[in-house]
This record gives C-alpha cells, structure tokens and sequence, in this order.
C-alpha cells in the first residue's frame, strides 16, 4: 500500500458503431497524477460481506467441481470481476491486459492496421470509408463493403470489439478478407499487410473566402494541436483573420478530456470549461481556458448531432455557455459521467464511474446532452429549377442604367467546398448563418 498508483482520468468508453482505422472509437484518459495511498480499512477489507463472500466461495467451489465441463480458476475470477463491474453502468468495466493496452493505445491515434473506418451491420463489418495513403484504400476497398471472413474467420456472431481486433496486428503482417460488394454477384478476396495507422483526428478547408471549416472526428491526445494548426492554416491560406468558423463536432464520439479543453482554449481567452463532482478524493475538479481566442472573438457555430458525446459535449457545452458560439443541429447524446482507470495486477485495470461533468452553467449533460441554439435536423437539399423570371432588361426598348452601382463581390466558394456545402444541409445554414452574422456586423443594429 505504500506505492503511489497511477490514476488515469479520462471520459469513459462510448460504443457508437463506428471505428477507426480498425481501432475502436472510445474515450479515453485524460491525465495522469498520482493519487495518495488510502488506509486499509477505508471501505477496504473491514467493509467486505462475509456471508456474502461465503456464498460466493460456495458458489465458485460448485462450479468448479460439477460443471460439466472443466472451468478454469482465472476463467471463473475473471467473468466474477466482469460481472460485477459491467452491472454498475455502462462504462464501467474490468479491463484484461490486451484491452488495457489497446485503449492505451488508442489515445495516440496510431496504431497497426489496414486504414478502415467501419460500422456494424447485421453482424458484420460494413465499411464507412477507407482512409487515404493507407492499404485499405491502396487495394481498393471502398464504402460499403461487407467484410464477412478476416482471417478465414466467419465474422457473424462476434463482437465488435472482437472483429475490429482481428483487423488490427503487427505492421507488415498480413490480413485476409472475405468482402461482399452491391453489385458483384461473388465474393471478393483482399490480402492487406498492416501499416502504421495514424487517424488524424481534426481537417480543415476554407468554405470561402474569409470564412473556415474545422472538423474533429474524435478527440485525441494530439487533438488540441491539431485544431491550432487548423486556424493557423486556414488564416494564412485566407491571407488574413477570419470572419468566422464553423466547427463541426457531429458524430463525434469524445475522447481525452484534455484535448477537449486544449481545443476551447484555441476559443476561450479565459472562462471554465468543465468541472467534474463525485465521490473518489481528487474526484472534485474545474478546468479553465488560459486563451488566447485566435480567432480574436470572430462567430462561431458549433454543429452537433446525436453522435455528439462526453468530449464532444464539454466543447459545445463550454462554447455555448461561455457565449462564445452558437450550437446548431439536433440534440447531443448525453455522456455526462467520468471514468477513473486504475491499473491494478499484471497488466489488467479497472475502469470505473466516479463521477459527473458539469458545463460551465453547472448543468449535468448526463442523459440530456446539450440543447442546440437553433434546432436544424438534416435534410436532403434539392434546387428547383422553375422558369426565370421576365425582367426589365428583357422588353424590348428597355431604357439602359446609365449609373449603375459598383457589382457586389460574392466570396469565391472553391469547388470541393462547394459540393461539400450542397451535399449538407446542416453545413449550409451554419455557413449561411455566419454569413448573416457578418453582414449584421458590418451594417451595425
């Protein structure tokens, strides 16, 4: 008891769906500080159920000798241990050896796989999109395919965990997958060999001129520099300060709470961003902005959707109640609560809720999620191509302007900003929105 643990503190586990780079998206630790030794009779050993513990042993003692099949000793500790920390709640969880490393793992963005981004689908993997300059992408794999066999293993039936796990290994080992495609009426054989997979986790473009684009897919440890490399980018490529950004943060599943609040402090020149309340010494915390704002207080919209969570949260619920960005989109998925992860005995950790997170206001996202400022569900947009109007310039013998004002310059759209803006609904607004507010600006109230 006299050694100091390492107390990782992070938002916890989010089970979207979706996973990068055959990496699943999770939350992930936040920071590390040591935590002072507790006394051994502090809801330690003194407090423990005996009868309990008896019934237990009974329990174990039964199962071992007349299951029908032999059970292991570690076998049946393990699924006790499971049992009882995956009924708490749904973040809470023991974590083996292997899973600990992953998710250690995960917070780099970096690790051996074939670049793909997958979701589940009837038991299968279907895949989202291939990441560019990585195998999966070099051999041709593209969206929608289903990955039924990996390995020479049927997928059905496996967890998600489990089948994303198969795709990941050593780099330059290889990995066999057994796709089915829409419109190929066999099946399709790809043999990848696994590369370093870095999932670069923030991009940027400009939607026109003077006003950017920032994208966080998730949160990672590298995250907050990601995003002042954005601004930073989008400002020399604008050859000047912008006039405002839009900061998409939708299907966004969290991740470290450090890069969450590294990211408002590319927004925030001060102001708290998020405190956390709960039981466990130490458990109690604020995190505050330090700034600068580089984007010295130009508007913002932050768009949000129900993929939105914990992380993702804290950032638009920070933003929002510092009034420093308007949130657009629908209502945010409410991951409101904090997990520890405690390492304990060779190489496993236990991952557990200790407590809530707060936005600055004092509001518990947990099962609410953050409240757009204005509502906005996506929709398919589509252009009516109704007759043109007969205007004056059309009648014959129409007098000509003699004094015509000077053209209205139009901020040039680049044409993958374009289609990106046509093709979302929600973008659109949040891009005519800060227009809007830009014109108000300039012709005052």
């Amino acid at each position: 008891m006299g050694k100091k643990r390492i107390i990782l503190r992070y938002v916890g586990i989010l089970l979207t769906g979706v996973f990068l780079g055959a990496g699943l998206t999770v939350e992930h630790a936040v920071d590390a500080q040591p935590t002072p030794p507790q006394p051994a009779n502090a809801n330690g050993l003194s407090a423990l159920p005996l009868k309990g513990l008896r019934t237990f042993a009974e329990v174990y003692n039964i199962v071992k000798s007349d299951y029908v099949t032999p059970v292991s000793s570690h076998k049946l500790i393990d699924d006790a241990i499971r049992g009882m920390v995956d009924n708490l709640d749904p973040h809470s969880q023991y974590l083996d050896a292997r899973q600990y490393a992953h998710l250690r793992v995960d917070t780099t963005g970096k690790f051996g796989g074939i670049g793909l981004e997958v979701t589940e689908s009837h038991g299968f993997l279907r895949v989202v999109t291939p990441l560019s300059d990585t195998p999966a992408a070099r051999h041709g794999l593209r969206p929608g395919d289903l990955i039924v066999r990996i390995n020479k293993t049927f997928i059905q039936g496996l967890s998600l965990r489990k089948s994303v796990h198969l795709l990941r290994g050593q780099p330059g080992s290889a990995v066999d997958l057994t796709v089915i495609r829409k419109g190929v009426n066999h099946p399709l054989q790809f043999i990848l060999h696994r590369h370093i997979i870095k999932v670069h986790s923030v991009s940027s473009r400009l939607l026109g001129r003077g006003y950017g684009y920032v994208r966080i897919s998730e949160f990672q440890s590298h995250t907050g520099q990601g995003v002042t490399r954005a601004l930073k980018s989008l400002m020399a490529q604008n050859h000047g300060p912008l006039k405002g950004v839009v900061l998409d943060l939708r299907d966004n599943p969290g991740g470290v709470l450090n890069a969450a609040v590294s990211v408002c402090d590319d927004f925030l020149n001060s102001g708290v961003v998020v405190s956390t309340r709960g039981r466990a010494q130490g458990a109690d915390m604020v995190f505050r902005a330090h700034g600068p704002d580089l984007l010295h207080g130009a508007p913002m919209v932050v768009l949000v959707n129900g993929g939105s969570a914990s992380a993702a949260e804290i950032v638009a619920g920070a933003l929002q109640d510092n009034h420093r960005a308007l949130i657009m989109g629908t209502r945010t998925f409410g991951k409101g609560s904090v997990q520890t992860i405690m390492p304990i005995g060779d190489g496993d950790a236990l991952r557990l809720t200790t407590a809530r997170y707060f936005t600055p206001n004092g509001h518990s996202i947990q099962d609410l999620g953050i409240t757009p400022n204005i509502v906005v569900h996506q929709a398919q947009i589509t252009v009516d191509h109704q007759k043109p109007f007969l205007r004056e310039t059309n009648l014959p013998g129409h007098l000509n302007n003699s004094n015509p004002p000077k053209a209205a310059v139009n901020a040039p759209i680049p044409p993958g900003s374009r289609r990106l803006i046509d093709s979302d609904y929600q973008l659109r607004e949040a891009f005519d929105l800060l227009q809007g507010i830009a014109v108000f600006h300039k012709f005052g109230s």
